[in-house]
């Protein structure tokens, strides 16, 4: 594993910091202003625009106590966009530090629902297009073999898109901005909602959300207030994965801010999902991938000192039940040999180092 120079990070750095200042800017007209409201205990930021002929629009902006945000709004008046530099920026990281980049189609997808809120509105990118930001989120470089995909996945919970009370624009619309053949899937339970689009090509957009009850919802649509018509697909173990999100940069065009999970989250959840793709056409080659992509994030991890970030990860998914740790167990068993010992007792050291017993996590007793 090859850690990223020093200089790059840092210009990493402020590429995010200039994204999201350029997004904040872009998102909030100057001749509007910020309030604050509280609602179930917790106080908002949102958005005043006058209407035309009197009355006002209001939108969601993000939670009081994120202090990025708060801060944004304290200096909202001095922030300018600086679209040249920052394609500067990104072009340096991608040809000199051999950063990854997505594809022309999944960089425009990102940019567009960035564009049109949905990261605003506590959306979070998930698949491999959010596994190609953990280079520069790590400070390391990656393997090109784990990046590779034709589709791009969406996430956010659904008490969120009830809670914001806001929406984004028709994903279908949005979407034909960039592809014209891009058309509704009806879902198969149901043939009112859609979950995803897909373009003549075969490139698919897909919007998931957290089903936390039992596996009898997980084939039935969610409707989503804040998806601009869109509907999503209720997961399994997806909740784990986009809980505590963190921002990255998409190196596409001027820098896209967008949120990810965190890397900790990801990898393990792929480790969960690994084992579980059986039912997909290509599920063989899924679960390989998914093997692939938590196997390089947990290394890169331990070998960046920081296991015990991993190591709490995993046994928060331990202790959610017994499917949990059989998915996990299941794909343990399909590593690899030397990387199955090498990850088990990087994990049972891990635990033993935050008190716990290895041997209560499927681990053995150090």
């Amino acid at each position: 594993m090859k850690m990223l120079d020093h200089t790059y990070q840092t210009l990493y750095s402020e590429l995010a910091q200039r994204t999201l200042d350029a997004q904040f800017s872009e998102d909030f007209q100057i001749e509007g202003r910020f309030i604050s409201m509280e609602s179930g205990g917790r106080r908002y930021w949102y958005f005043d625009t006058a209407k035309e002929g009197g009355g006002k629009n209001r939108r969601y902006v993000g939670p009081v106590d994120d202090e990025e945000i708060s801060r944004r709004v304290e200096r909202f008046k001095d922030i300018k966009a600086d679209n040249r530099a920052r394609r500067k920026i990104v072009s340096t990281l991608v040809r000199e530090a051999y950063l990854p980049k997505p594809d022309p189609m999944a960089g425009d997808i990102v940019n567009a629902l960035a564009t049109a809120g949905f990261f605003r509105l506590r959306g979070v990118l998930v698949g491999t297009v959010a596994f190609q930001c953990y280079s520069a989120l790590l400070g390391v470089r990656l393997p090109n073999t784990a990046m590779q995909t034709s589709d791009a996945d969406f996430a956010q919970f659904h008490s969120i898109s009830v809670a914001v009370g806001d929406t984004i624009s028709p994903v279908l619309g949005i979407l034909k901005q960039i592809d014209e053949t891009f058309r509704e899937i009806p879902h198969q339970a149901d043939g009112r909602y859609t979950t995803q689009y897909v373009t003549r090509s075969g490139y698919k957009v897909e919007f998931l959300t957290p089903n936390t009850g039992t596996d009898d919802y997980t084939g039935h649509p969610s409707p989503m207030p804040a998806l601009g018509g869109a509907s999503a697909q209720p997961l399994r173990f997806l909740d784990f994965l986009i809980h505590q999100s963190v921002r990255a940069v998409i190196l596409h065009g001027a820098g896209i801010p967008v949120r990810v999970p965190a890397p900790e989250r990801f990898a393990v959840h792929k480790l969960i999902v690994a084992s579980r793709r059986l039912t997909d056409d290509d599920g063989t080659a899924k679960s390989r991938k998914d093997r692939q992509q938590a196997v390089t994030l947990m290394i890169a991890m331990i070998e960046l000192r920081q296991r015990e970030t991993l190591v709490d990860a995993y046994m928060e998914a331990w202790e959610r039940g017994p499917a949990w740790r059989e998915a996990i167990q299941a794909s343990m068993k399909m590593l690899d040999a030397d990387v199955e010992r090498r990850l088990r007792d990087e994990l049972s050291a891990g635990v033993t180092a935050l008190e716990g017993r290895p041997s209560e996590y499927g681990l053995r007793d150090t």
